[in-house]
Protein backbone atom coordinates (compact mmCIF):
# COMPACT_ATOMS: atom_id res chain seq x y z
CA UNK A 1 0.00 0.00 0.00
CA UNK A 2 1.27 3.52 -0.38
CA UNK A 3 1.93 5.51 1.99
CA UNK A 4 0.02 9.16 1.89
CA UNK A 5 2.16 11.93 1.05
CA UNK A 6 3.30 14.21 4.20
CA UNK A 7 1.52 17.49 4.77
CA UNK A 8 2.78 20.39 4.44
CA UNK A 9 2.55 24.13 4.78
CA UNK A 10 1.05 26.72 6.44
CA UNK A 11 -2.79 26.72 5.80
CA UNK A 12 -2.94 22.65 6.39
CA UNK A 13 -1.03 23.51 9.82
CA UNK A 14 -3.85 26.13 10.56
CA UNK A 15 -7.16 23.82 9.52
CA UNK A 16 -5.48 20.97 11.44
CA UNK A 17 -5.42 23.40 14.95
CA UNK A 18 -9.10 24.93 13.74
CA UNK A 19 -10.17 21.13 13.67
CA UNK A 20 -7.97 20.23 16.97
CA UNK A 21 -9.55 23.46 18.87
CA UNK A 22 -13.09 22.17 17.71
CA UNK A 23 -12.70 18.92 18.91
CA UNK A 24 -11.30 19.88 22.21
CA UNK A 25 -14.40 22.34 23.05
CA UNK A 26 -16.19 19.36 22.09
CA UNK A 27 -14.49 17.31 24.58
CA UNK A 28 -14.75 19.62 27.76
CA UNK A 29 -18.61 19.70 26.97
CA UNK A 30 -18.67 23.48 25.49
CA UNK A 31 -20.45 24.36 22.25
CA UNK A 32 -18.43 24.86 19.72
CA UNK A 33 -18.53 27.44 17.71
CA UNK A 34 -20.67 27.22 14.16
CA UNK A 35 -18.17 29.52 12.64
CA UNK A 36 -15.18 27.54 13.78
CA UNK A 37 -17.21 24.56 12.01
CA UNK A 38 -18.14 26.37 9.11
CA UNK A 39 -14.72 27.15 8.43
CA UNK A 40 -13.66 23.44 8.65
CA UNK A 41 -16.38 22.92 6.48
CA UNK A 42 -15.18 25.37 3.78
CA UNK A 43 -11.37 23.77 4.26
CA UNK A 44 -12.62 20.56 3.56
CA UNK A 45 -14.86 21.63 0.34
CA UNK A 46 -11.41 23.32 -0.88
CA UNK A 47 -9.31 20.56 -0.49
CA UNK A 48 -11.88 18.00 -1.97
CA UNK A 49 -12.25 21.01 -5.30
CA UNK A 50 -8.59 21.01 -5.75
CA UNK A 51 -8.54 17.27 -5.35
CA UNK A 52 -10.95 17.39 -8.44
CA UNK A 53 -9.70 19.86 -10.24
CA UNK A 54 -5.91 17.80 -10.14
CA UNK A 55 -7.94 14.76 -11.18
CA UNK A 56 -9.64 16.20 -14.12
CA UNK A 57 -6.31 17.31 -15.61
CA UNK A 58 -4.73 13.80 -14.90
CA UNK A 59 -7.64 12.23 -16.61
CA UNK A 60 -6.98 14.93 -19.36
CA UNK A 61 -3.48 13.60 -19.40
CA UNK A 62 -4.09 9.99 -19.26
CA UNK A 63 -6.07 10.51 -22.25
CA UNK A 64 -3.87 12.41 -24.15
CA UNK A 65 -1.17 9.47 -22.84
CA UNK A 66 -3.43 6.74 -24.63
CA UNK A 67 -3.65 8.58 -27.92
CA UNK A 68 0.34 9.38 -28.07
CA UNK A 69 0.85 5.77 -27.48
CA UNK A 70 -1.24 4.55 -30.05
CA UNK A 71 0.30 7.53 -32.18
CA UNK A 72 3.63 6.01 -31.42
CA UNK A 73 3.03 2.74 -32.66
CA UNK A 74 1.54 3.43 -35.64
CA UNK A 75 4.62 5.44 -36.41
CA UNK A 76 6.54 2.31 -35.71
CA UNK A 77 4.80 0.32 -38.00
CA UNK A 78 4.94 2.92 -40.53
CA UNK A 79 8.72 2.84 -40.28
CA UNK A 80 8.76 -1.07 -40.51
CA UNK A 81 7.27 -1.30 -43.66
CA UNK A 82 9.07 1.56 -44.84
CA UNK A 83 12.52 0.21 -44.01
CA UNK A 84 11.66 -2.67 -45.18
CA UNK A 85 10.74 -1.03 -48.75
CA UNK A 86 13.57 0.67 -48.78
CA UNK A 87 15.59 -2.92 -47.93
CA UNK A 88 13.71 -4.12 -51.17
CA UNK A 89 14.65 -0.90 -53.30
CA UNK A 90 18.24 -1.10 -52.48
CA UNK A 91 18.40 -4.78 -53.56
CA UNK A 92 16.91 -3.83 -57.27
CA UNK A 93 19.25 -0.87 -57.18
CA UNK A 94 22.31 -2.35 -56.60
CA UNK A 95 21.00 -5.75 -58.99
CA UNK A 96 20.25 -2.97 -62.39
CA UNK A 97 24.00 -1.36 -61.38
CA UNK A 98 25.41 -4.67 -61.71
CA UNK A 99 23.54 -5.51 -65.18
CA UNK A 100 24.35 -1.89 -66.50
CA UNK A 101 28.07 -2.56 -65.85
CA UNK A 102 27.89 -5.94 -67.43
CA UNK A 103 26.50 -4.16 -70.32
CA UNK A 104 29.05 -1.95 -70.55
CA UNK A 105 26.75 0.79 -70.23
CA UNK A 106 26.68 1.71 -73.81
CA UNK A 107 23.92 4.59 -75.00
CA UNK A 108 21.36 3.71 -76.89
CA UNK A 109 21.96 5.99 -79.49
CA UNK A 110 25.69 4.57 -79.88
CA UNK A 111 24.50 0.89 -79.78
CA UNK A 112 22.43 1.53 -83.03
CA UNK A 113 25.44 3.36 -85.08
CA UNK A 114 26.92 0.52 -84.42
CA UNK A 115 24.59 -2.27 -85.06
CA UNK A 116 24.52 -4.25 -88.10
CA UNK A 117 20.95 -5.02 -88.01
CA UNK A 118 19.09 -1.80 -87.82
CA UNK A 119 16.02 -3.26 -86.94
CA UNK A 120 17.44 -5.25 -84.10
CA UNK A 121 19.31 -2.23 -83.45
CA UNK A 122 15.97 -0.47 -82.76
CA UNK A 123 14.60 -3.51 -80.31
CA UNK A 124 17.66 -2.63 -78.47
CA UNK A 125 17.52 0.79 -78.24
CA UNK A 126 14.02 0.97 -77.33
CA UNK A 127 14.99 -2.06 -74.59
CA UNK A 128 18.05 0.20 -73.49
CA UNK A 129 15.49 3.26 -73.49
CA UNK A 130 13.17 1.09 -71.25
CA UNK A 131 15.65 0.22 -68.75
CA UNK A 132 16.89 3.65 -68.99
CA UNK A 133 13.88 4.42 -67.24
CA UNK A 134 13.28 1.90 -65.08
CA UNK A 135 16.39 3.11 -63.81
CA UNK A 136 15.44 6.41 -63.09
CA UNK A 137 11.99 5.56 -61.40
CA UNK A 138 13.98 3.29 -59.04
CA UNK A 139 16.14 6.26 -58.09
CA UNK A 140 13.23 8.13 -57.73
CA UNK A 141 11.15 5.80 -55.52
CA UNK A 142 14.56 5.50 -53.34
CA UNK A 143 15.15 8.66 -52.96
CA UNK A 144 11.53 9.32 -51.95
CA UNK A 145 11.33 6.22 -49.42
CA UNK A 146 14.57 7.58 -47.97
CA UNK A 147 13.00 10.94 -47.49
CA UNK A 148 9.84 8.94 -46.03
CA UNK A 149 11.95 7.12 -43.43
CA UNK A 150 13.56 10.11 -42.31
CA UNK A 151 10.30 12.26 -41.49
CA UNK A 152 8.30 8.95 -39.94
CA UNK A 153 11.29 8.63 -37.80
CA UNK A 154 11.31 12.08 -36.69
CA UNK A 155 7.74 12.43 -35.94
CA UNK A 156 8.30 8.95 -33.84
CA UNK A 157 10.67 10.75 -31.88
CA UNK A 158 8.82 13.75 -31.43
CA UNK A 159 5.28 12.05 -30.43
CA UNK A 160 7.60 10.37 -27.96
CA UNK A 161 9.37 13.09 -26.05
CA UNK A 162 5.47 14.81 -26.19
CA UNK A 163 4.76 11.32 -24.72
CA UNK A 164 7.23 11.77 -22.03
CA UNK A 165 6.16 14.93 -21.07
CA UNK A 166 2.65 13.98 -20.80
CA UNK A 167 3.63 11.30 -18.38
CA UNK A 168 5.35 13.79 -15.99
CA UNK A 169 2.73 15.26 -15.96
CA UNK A 170 0.67 12.67 -14.91
CA UNK A 171 2.87 11.95 -12.20
CA UNK A 172 2.47 15.76 -11.19
CA UNK A 173 -1.25 15.68 -11.02
CA UNK A 174 -1.08 12.40 -9.28
CA UNK A 175 0.76 13.73 -6.16
CA UNK A 176 -1.48 16.66 -5.98
CA UNK A 177 -4.37 14.69 -5.83
CA UNK A 178 -2.97 12.58 -3.32
CA UNK A 179 -1.65 15.24 -1.19
CA UNK A 180 -5.06 16.95 -1.33
CA UNK A 181 -7.06 13.96 -0.57
CA UNK A 182 -4.23 13.20 2.16
CA UNK A 183 -4.54 16.73 4.06
CA UNK A 184 -8.18 16.25 3.65
CA UNK A 185 -8.46 12.86 5.66
CA UNK A 186 -6.13 14.30 8.37
CA UNK A 187 -8.49 17.00 9.19
CA UNK A 188 -11.70 14.87 9.30
CA UNK A 189 -9.82 12.28 11.19
CA UNK A 190 -8.55 14.93 13.73
CA UNK A 191 -13.04 15.77 14.62
CA UNK A 192 -14.81 14.11 17.10
CA UNK A 193 -17.50 11.71 16.15
CA UNK A 194 -19.87 14.52 17.02
CA UNK A 195 -18.26 17.39 15.53
CA UNK A 196 -18.39 15.08 12.00
CA UNK A 197 -22.19 14.25 12.46
CA UNK A 198 -22.70 17.97 12.94
CA UNK A 199 -20.62 18.40 9.84
CA UNK A 200 -22.57 16.32 7.61
CA UNK A 201 -26.08 17.94 9.26
CA UNK A 202 -24.42 21.31 8.34
CA UNK A 203 -23.79 19.84 4.78
CA UNK A 204 -27.07 18.20 4.02
CA UNK A 205 -28.97 21.16 5.67
CA UNK A 206 -27.37 23.90 2.80
CA UNK A 207 -27.97 21.75 0.18
CA UNK A 208 -31.39 21.58 0.83
CA UNK A 209 -31.89 25.59 1.35
CA UNK A 210 -29.93 25.57 -1.94
CA UNK A 211 -32.27 23.44 -3.23
CA UNK A 212 -35.27 24.97 -2.37
CA UNK A 213 -34.14 28.29 -3.36
CA UNK A 214 -33.63 27.08 -6.93
CA UNK A 215 -36.80 25.51 -7.21
CA UNK A 216 -38.62 28.74 -5.50
CA UNK A 217 -37.86 30.17 -9.00
CA UNK A 218 -40.27 27.90 -10.76
CA UNK A 219 -37.58 26.34 -12.93
CA UNK A 220 -38.37 22.64 -12.19
CA UNK A 221 -41.96 23.87 -14.44
CA UNK A 222 -40.08 25.08 -17.17
CA UNK A 223 -37.37 22.38 -17.74
CA UNK A 224 -37.99 18.98 -19.51
CA UNK A 225 -39.44 15.84 -17.62
CA UNK A 226 -38.45 13.21 -20.82
CA UNK A 227 -35.38 11.94 -21.60
CA UNK A 228 -34.48 10.84 -25.15
CA UNK A 229 -33.88 6.88 -25.77
CA UNK A 230 -30.01 7.50 -25.57
CA UNK A 231 -30.74 9.81 -22.20
CA UNK A 232 -33.23 7.11 -20.59
CA UNK A 233 -30.15 4.55 -21.57
CA UNK A 234 -27.32 6.82 -20.05
CA UNK A 235 -29.91 7.36 -16.83
CA UNK A 236 -30.26 3.53 -16.61
CA UNK A 237 -26.72 3.28 -16.43
CA UNK A 238 -25.38 5.63 -13.82
CA UNK A 239 -28.77 4.25 -11.68
CA UNK A 240 -26.73 0.93 -11.72
CA UNK A 241 -23.74 2.48 -10.47
CA UNK A 242 -25.39 3.70 -7.32
CA UNK A 243 -23.94 2.37 -4.00
CA UNK A 244 -19.95 2.39 -5.94
CA UNK A 245 -17.29 4.59 -4.14
CA UNK A 246 -15.60 7.31 -5.43
CA UNK A 247 -12.31 6.74 -7.03
CA UNK A 248 -10.00 9.32 -8.77
CA UNK A 249 -9.07 8.51 -12.22
CA UNK A 250 -11.74 5.76 -12.52
CA UNK A 251 -14.31 4.64 -14.70
CA UNK A 252 -15.54 1.67 -13.52
CA UNK A 253 -16.86 -0.69 -13.57
CA UNK A 254 -16.42 -1.15 -9.75
CA UNK A 255 -15.44 2.84 -8.95
CA UNK A 256 -16.01 5.91 -10.76
CA UNK A 257 -15.05 9.62 -10.59
CA UNK A 258 -17.55 12.31 -11.37
CA UNK A 259 -16.48 12.60 -15.31
CA UNK A 260 -15.70 8.75 -15.11
CA UNK A 261 -19.11 8.40 -14.52
CA UNK A 262 -21.00 10.51 -16.80
CA UNK A 263 -18.43 9.80 -19.98
CA UNK A 264 -19.41 5.74 -19.09
CA UNK A 265 -22.82 6.26 -18.50
CA UNK A 266 -23.84 8.14 -22.13
CA UNK A 267 -20.69 5.54 -23.78
CA UNK A 268 -23.71 2.73 -22.42
CA UNK A 269 -26.14 4.70 -24.60
CA UNK A 270 -24.06 4.51 -27.88
CA UNK A 271 -22.59 7.85 -27.73
CA UNK A 272 -18.71 8.84 -27.13
CA UNK A 273 -18.50 12.12 -25.03
CA UNK A 274 -15.19 13.77 -23.27
CA UNK A 275 -13.79 12.01 -20.53
CA UNK A 276 -13.17 15.18 -18.29
CA UNK A 277 -15.62 17.27 -17.09
CA UNK A 278 -13.89 20.64 -18.54
CA UNK A 279 -13.85 19.20 -22.06
CA UNK A 280 -17.57 18.39 -21.77
CA UNK A 281 -18.27 21.47 -20.89
CA UNK A 282 -15.89 22.55 -23.67
CA UNK A 283 -17.07 20.27 -26.32
CA UNK A 284 -20.44 19.43 -25.89
CA UNK A 285 -23.90 21.63 -26.68
CA UNK A 286 -24.59 24.21 -24.11
CA UNK A 287 -28.37 24.26 -23.19
CA UNK A 288 -30.38 26.98 -21.06
CA UNK A 289 -31.01 25.15 -17.75
CA UNK A 290 -34.71 25.65 -17.68
CA UNK A 291 -34.36 24.19 -21.14
CA UNK A 292 -32.63 20.66 -20.29
CA UNK A 293 -34.30 17.51 -20.09
CA UNK A 294 -33.07 14.14 -18.15
CA UNK A 295 -29.81 12.65 -19.09
CA UNK A 296 -28.37 15.92 -19.68
CA UNK A 297 -25.22 17.00 -17.89
CA UNK A 298 -25.52 19.66 -15.40
CA UNK A 299 -21.86 21.12 -14.97
CA UNK A 300 -20.55 22.69 -11.66
CA UNK A 301 -18.19 25.70 -10.21
CA UNK A 302 -16.81 28.28 -12.68
CA UNK A 303 -13.76 25.99 -13.59
CA UNK A 304 -16.25 23.33 -14.57
CA UNK A 305 -14.13 20.96 -12.03
CA UNK A 306 -17.40 18.68 -11.34
CA UNK A 307 -20.23 17.09 -13.37
CA UNK A 308 -23.43 15.19 -12.88
CA UNK A 309 -26.08 14.02 -15.06
CA UNK A 310 -30.16 15.07 -14.27
CA UNK A 311 -32.26 12.15 -13.91
CA UNK A 312 -35.38 14.48 -13.20
CA UNK A 313 -37.72 15.41 -10.62
CA UNK A 314 -34.82 18.19 -9.70
CA UNK A 315 -31.97 15.58 -9.04
CA UNK A 316 -28.54 14.23 -10.17
CA UNK A 317 -27.03 11.11 -10.56
CA UNK A 318 -22.92 12.08 -9.50
CA UNK A 319 -19.87 10.10 -7.59
CA UNK A 320 -19.14 13.14 -5.28
CA UNK A 321 -15.62 12.82 -4.30
CA UNK A 322 -13.10 10.86 -1.87
CA UNK A 323 -15.10 8.69 0.23
CA UNK A 324 -18.58 9.16 -0.98
CA UNK A 325 -20.63 6.85 -3.41
CA UNK A 326 -22.42 7.48 -6.52
CA UNK A 327 -25.24 8.27 -4.98
CA UNK A 328 -28.64 10.80 -6.12
CA UNK A 329 -28.78 14.24 -4.54
CA UNK A 330 -30.27 17.55 -5.32
CA UNK A 331 -29.21 19.04 -8.57
CA UNK A 332 -28.38 22.67 -6.95
CA UNK A 333 -26.90 21.75 -3.87
CA UNK A 334 -23.79 22.81 -5.68
CA UNK A 335 -22.86 26.12 -7.97
CA UNK A 336 -24.08 25.09 -11.05
CA UNK A 337 -21.86 26.79 -14.13
CA UNK A 338 -24.33 25.26 -17.11
CA UNK A 339 -25.38 22.34 -18.76
CA UNK A 340 -24.65 20.12 -21.58
CA UNK A 341 -26.49 17.96 -24.23
CA UNK A 342 -24.74 14.82 -25.28
CA UNK A 343 -27.12 13.52 -27.57
CA UNK A 344 -27.55 17.04 -29.48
Amino acid sequence: MRRPPRIHGHRAAAALALACALTAATQQGAQADPRTLTEVQNKLESLYHQAEVATDKYNAADGKVTAQKKRVASLNSQIRTTEAKLTRLNSLAGATARAQYRGGGIPAELQFALASDPGRALDNAGLALQAQQNTQNLLTDLKTTKSALRTRTDEAAAELRRLRASRRAMATQRRTIEQHIAEAKTLESSLAAKERARLADLEKRESHQAQAKWESTGILKKVGTDATAAGRKAIAYATRQLGKPYVWGAEGPDSFDCSGLTSQAWLAAGVTIPRTSEMQWAQLKHVPVEEMRPGDLIIYFSDASHVAIYVGGGNIISAPRPGRYVYESPAASMQILGVVRPDA
